[in-house]
């Protein structure tokens, strides 16, 4: 790998891997959008070039991009949460835009092509992730990224392409969203406020941003085609015990309010990953637990926020 385009560069994952791939002496393309308020979440280095582009017209770069790329990343995805995850016109729209990406990747030069996938593409499951587990999305997010990975697949070996997909459980860390369940807990703990939880109860699986991106950048250097790989940590605890260590490294002195809060209707109470076939693959094993990516992220809020 020496030239890799990446969409949806300015996000935690997007971000994140090209820091890394930089300090291997990667060069690296981050198509942004115009005027894109996470812009300084991208490092300024040498081997690293920025476009602005909207997603929904990447292939207008087809005339302005030399053809020596080896690898696409694509992560860049409209209508992530809120209604918007079941606005059926918007969630197609994300499906022709992985399609384009991968006409772009092909255009370019790319033999290889990532995209990035869900755990809502299993829709309601209660256990231990893999690609072995069937699939039945439901909710309009869902059933694009399902569609998105499966065609794209297709569509890359129709190319020549290997395509490789990951599908992301839970991820926190620097650069995430403020509305995250780990993220507004670090941002209301900073600011000692009380928050209120749910009992609990629910078996969950997180993975550090960094460990995320580090696997990704690993699908695409050593991943098999047509694979869609389940990314977590592999290790799952109480959501309650998340909760909990958020307060001890943020605060230790403050008060949560553990069970003050129901359940979401058809709330799933367990969901882990299976990584197995990821570390066989490519290597991958995760390397920051959950209290020192705690520590890390509260650091980099405070820092942002000064």
């Amino acid at each position: 790998m020496k030239k890799v385009l990446v969409t949806g560069a300015t996000g935690m994952i997007g971000a994140s891997m090209i820091e890394q791939m930089v300090s291997d002496d990667i060069k690296v393309t981050a198509v942004i959008r115009p005027n894109s308020k996470k812009r300084n979440n991208l490092i300024e280095h040498a081997n690293v070039t920025v476009i602005e582009c909207d997603i929904d017209n990447l292939l207008s770069l087809k005339g302005s991009l030399e053809k020596d790329y080896d690898t696409f990343y694509h992560f860049a995805w409209d209508g992530t949460y809120g209604d918007s995850r079941d606005d059926a016109m918007l969630q197609e729209k994300n499906v022709r835009n992985t399609l384009e990406a991968v006409e772009l990747a092909h255009h370019v030069g790319c033999k290889v092509f990532v995209g990035a996938g869900s755990q809502a593409e299993f829709g309601f499951v209660e256990g231990e992730l893999s690609d072995n587990v069937p699939k039945n999305p439901v909710t309009g997010y869902g059933i694009a990224k399902y569609t998105a990975g499966k065609l794209s697949a297709v569509m890359c070996a129709r190319l020549g392409m290997r395509q490789s997909w990951g599908r992301i459980v839970s991820t926190y860390g620097p650069r995430d969203n403020s509305y995250t369940m780990v993220m507004s807990s670090v941002i209301g703990m900073v600011k000692g406020e009380r928050m209120s939880f749910t009992k609990g109860d629910q078996i969950w699986d997180y993975v550090y941003g960094g460990d995320c991106s580090r696997a990704f950048y690993l699908i695409g250097k050593y991943g098999k085609h047509g694979k869609a790989y389940t990314i977590g940590s592999g290790k799952s605890r109480l959501l309650r015990e998340y909760i909990t260590a958020i307060r001890d490294v943020v605060n230790p002195e403050l008060e949560i309010g553990i069970g003050e809060r129901e359940y979401y209707p058809n709330q799933v109470m367990k969901l882990t990953a299976d990584i197995s076939e990821l570390t066989e693959d490519t290597g991958f094993v995760p390397e920051v637990d959950f209290e020192e990516g705690i520590r890390r992220t509260m650091e980099w809020y405070k820092g942002e926020n000064k």
